[in-house]
């Protein structure tokens, strides 16, 4: 099974399963590479640099998993190279792309930062080596086909899934208990157990809140069977349905949004909100401060997002680096690395045999594990295209004025939004 170009197809029959879909590249990208470029035994000492956004916990594990591949790559030296936070190296990397040999071998990154990466030749096309002979995929377990589909741009697999993760509903059982409340399984049911809880507790406790408007936006969208696209009109019928939902909650008060630090785990910890949709990623906080019995259930609606970075290779590596590179990312994503990954860091495996194991389904300290499988069986992502990072940002700050200004005129706030939104999309 190839890896090559799609051709702008999605995933194909579940023989296909193993790797994603296939196509062809164009000879003449510089990201491609024919049998005879790809190295494939690195006999010369090679450094390759990889930057990442990874601190505390999750840093100590991405430096436990390189050393423990460099020991059994004795010719191959990673250089992990901290660039803070995601904002400060999505920054980082679009100002050094005006220089692109001071890029890195490697990085992390969300696809939608790297779309003018792609279409300057800057990307390396991974799918040439995951097909290679003889340092190709082989038989490792396959990367879950819809993480592996939301690393490509525009069908061309430029990207490896590495630090994912997903959202889900986390409820305080104390309080759900209390009141009379089933854990939600759909939209219909989270908004009556909501209107429940503020109303039998006088007003003194919100329902639910979301962490992520933008998140939610798309989300709904895709439930609604529309795309976020240049093409979306966010005054037609689904869009205001997704966004009235959320609105008359607020407006009725059984729904919230979060706070100044745009997360609601801390009202959730302090009994100020029964349930909250945040990232999987985030239960650690959540363990850390609830004084009452969490649960964690999957997000109450059928498709949900996968989100975290990617990672990816610049074409300014030279063929050991390339090679090195790619091994690397390899042993990232191999059964013992995810699961040792996901144990010690929150993230969710990208294998979906590791999602199933035995040892991550008894994995202590957490309660991801039991839902995960049922949370990710249907995943989308924010469409890679020109400006779309810009317009999904855009998103959010729409639906912020709209949820924070709850008795003004929402149709008004939304075709006020679509102006705003369509700039983004054409700058």
């Amino acid at each position: 099974m190839k890896f090559k170009k799609l051709a702008g197809l999605m995933l194909v029959a579940s023989a296909a399963l193993a790797l994603g879909a296939c196509g062809n590249s164009k000879d003449s990208d510089k990201g491609s590479a024919d049998k005879s470029d790809i190295v494939t035994d690195v006999t010369e000492d090679t450094t390759i640099t990889f930057w990442h956004a990874m601190n505390g916990a999750q840093e100590e594990a991405l430096t436990k998993l390189t050393d423990d591949f460099m020991a059994a790559n004795p010719k191959i030296k990673v250089e992990l190279q901290n660039q803070g936070s995601y904002g400060d190296m999505q920054a980082k990397i679009t100002s050094t792309m005006q220089s692109p040999k001071d890029l890195p071998t490697i990085t992390q990154a969300y696809p939608g930062w790297l779309w003018d990466a792609s279409q300057g030749d800057l990307l390396v096309d991974l799918g040439e080596y995951m097909d290679n002979d003889k340092i190709g995929w082989g038989d490792q377990a396959p990367i879950k086909e819809d993480l592996l589909a939301g690393a490509q741009i525009e069908g061309t697999q430029y990207g490896m899934p590495f630090n994912k993760s997903t959202e889900a509903l986390f409820y305080n059982q104390d309080i759900l208990t209390e009141y009379g409340v089933e854990v939600p399984t759909n939209l219909d049911e989270l908004k009556e157990a909501s209107k429940t809880i503020y109303e039998k507790s006088d007003g003194k406790v919100t329902g639910v809140g979301f962490d992520s408007l933008n998140n939610y936006y798309v989300i709904g969208l895709k439930n609604q069977d529309e795309d976020f696209t240049k093409d979306l009109d966010i005054a037609d019928d689904a869009s205001k349905e997704v966004i009235n939902y959320y609105a008359e909650g607020v407006k009725d008060g059984y729904f919230r949004i979060a706070g100044s630090d745009g997360y609601l785990s801390g009202p959730f910890a302090n009994g100020q909100v029964a349930m909250f949709v945040g990232s999987t990623a985030g239960e650690s906080y959540v363990a850390k401060d609830a004084t009452f019995e969490y649960g964690v259930a999957p997000r109450p609606e059928k498709i949900n997002i996968q989100q975290g970075t990617d990672l990816y290779m610049f074409t300014s590596a030279d063929a050991n680096q390339r090679t090195a590179a790619y091994l690397l990312m390899k042993y990232l994503t191999s059964e013992d690395a995810q699961l040792y990954w996901a144990q010690n860091t929150g993230y969710m495996p990208v294998l979906d045999k590791v999602i199933e194991s035995d040892a991550y389904q008894k994995s202590e300290n957490t309660k991801i594990p039991a839902i995960l499988a049922e949370n990710t069986e249907h995943l989308t992502s924010i469409p890679v295209k020109q400006n779309a990072d810009a317009a999904y940002n855009e998103m959010k700050a729409i639906m912020e004025n709209i949820l924070s200004n709850p008795t003004q005129d929402v149709d008004k706030m939304i075709e006020d939004g679509k102006a705003s939104l369509d700039s983004a999309w054409n700058q």
